[in-house]
């Protein structure tokens, strides 16, 4: 069975046929705004990715085409585009629009939060996707799952982190909460596009830089003038991207191509997860070569970024119903989450990466 025909199999067993009376009225074309450039392909290639599939689903009835970040809007204005039906459709991260809601920010990345799977595991499993529909739908969108960077790195500074006291004063990029919890720590928060990182901290505009990870850091150069990479990326265990498609559309649509935007959302996703994940570690690589010098966090100052996360969420609970009514609901499953994979998971890998690494 061909590729083809086996991703038009998928999408149309149990729902409506593609020859249905909305689909022969004529082709839907699309277009996708990105929060991401080219050059990062890893995050910029969901949206070909999904453009392709959906374009081959549809025998190329439905069109989508992918503009990368500011050809069409800056990347930091997706949601906006697409709640205003300045395009279509659009791909960006939740944690870049927690000032509009950030009850955003549980359908993106929380610091010491979750790993893919178990995001994955709340949104399907738990009441995520029913908790994340409700934020969206109020701001005229529909938003589904489309990509996940998997753990990342704390991130880059020019000098050293040592002690919970060092961070007072440094003015460092990070989106999302991030920038929230360690502005507790004396952290002047700083949310710039990708583009603009490197020359911040080659200017000292900036002290320091949190992106991604070893593959896109070193494509955008940070080692050359932050050398010091810090370690565990306790504020990104993932990071979870969306295609946010504009409400009105998205009922518009027949169920057919509702269900092929699914079906090529959830292939980006184990796409964009397992291109980092096989990335990475030789980028890592490449980059000590180059002279990174990596760094580890004191517990210490882990104590303190995990104390300062709690107080975060929990003056922002103070501050919306809704955000608490979902906090309450993602702390619990954290909670149940964390138990079993420091069983099931975690101890288990240390062991073999300890066994492997000893070789």
């Amino acid at each position: 069975m061909s590729r083809r025909n086996f991703a038009r199999l998928a999408v149309t067993t149990g729902a409506a046929a593609v020859t249905s009376p909305a689909v022969a009225q004529g082709a839907i074309k699309w277009r996708l705004a990105s929060s991401f450039p080219k050059s990062l392909e890893g995050l910029w290639g969901a949206s070909p990715t999904l453009a392709k599939y959906v374009n081959e689903m549809s025998d190329g009835k439905f069109t989508i085409d992918p503009f990368a970040a500011g050809e069409i809007v800056p990347g930091l204005q997706v949601l906006d585009a697409v709640a205003n039906s300045t395009v279509e459709c659009g791909h960006s991260y939740g944690g870049y629009y927690i000032g509009k809601n950030p009850t955003l920010i549980f359908d993106g990345s929380l610091p010491f939060g979750m790993t893919p799977r178990q995001q994955n595991a709340w949104y399907l499993y738990g009441d995520g996707k029913k908790l994340m529909d409700e934020v969206y739908d109020g701001m005229g969108v529909v938003s589904i799952p489309f990509g996940n960077t998997g753990g990342q790195t704390f991130g880059w500074f020019r000098k050293e982190m040592k002690s919970a006291a060092d961070f007072n004063g440094i003015k460092m990029r990070v989106a999302g909460f991030g920038g929230k919890v360690l502005s507790k720590l004396g952290v002047i928060p700083q949310q710039i596009a990708a583009g603009d990182i490197y020359p911040a901290l080659e200017k000292g505009t900036i002290d320091a830089a949190e992106w991604v990870g070893p593959y896109d850091d070193e494509k955008l150069g940070f080692h050359k003038v932050a050398k010091y990479m810090h370690l565990p990326g306790v504020l990104e265990l993932e990071a979870n991207t969306g295609l946010y498609i504009n409400k009105s559309k998205w009922a518009e649509l027949p169920v057919a191509y509702q269900a092929m935007l699914r079906v090529a959302c959830a292939y980006a996703l184990m796409e964009m997860l397992a291109g980092y994940d096989a990335r990475n570690p030789k980028a890592l690589n490449r980059l000590v070569a180059a002279g990174a010098q990596l760094v580890l966090l004191s517990p210490d100052i882990l104590k303190a970024l995990r104390a300062a996360l709690e107080q975060v969420l929990d003056e922002e609970a103070a501050k919306s119903e809704q955000f608490k009514r979902v906090l309450e609901n993602w702390r619990a499953f954290r909670a149940e989450q964390h138990r079993w994979f420091l069983i099931a998971d975690a101890r288990t890998e240390m062991s073999v990466y300890a066994l492997t690494t000893a070789q």
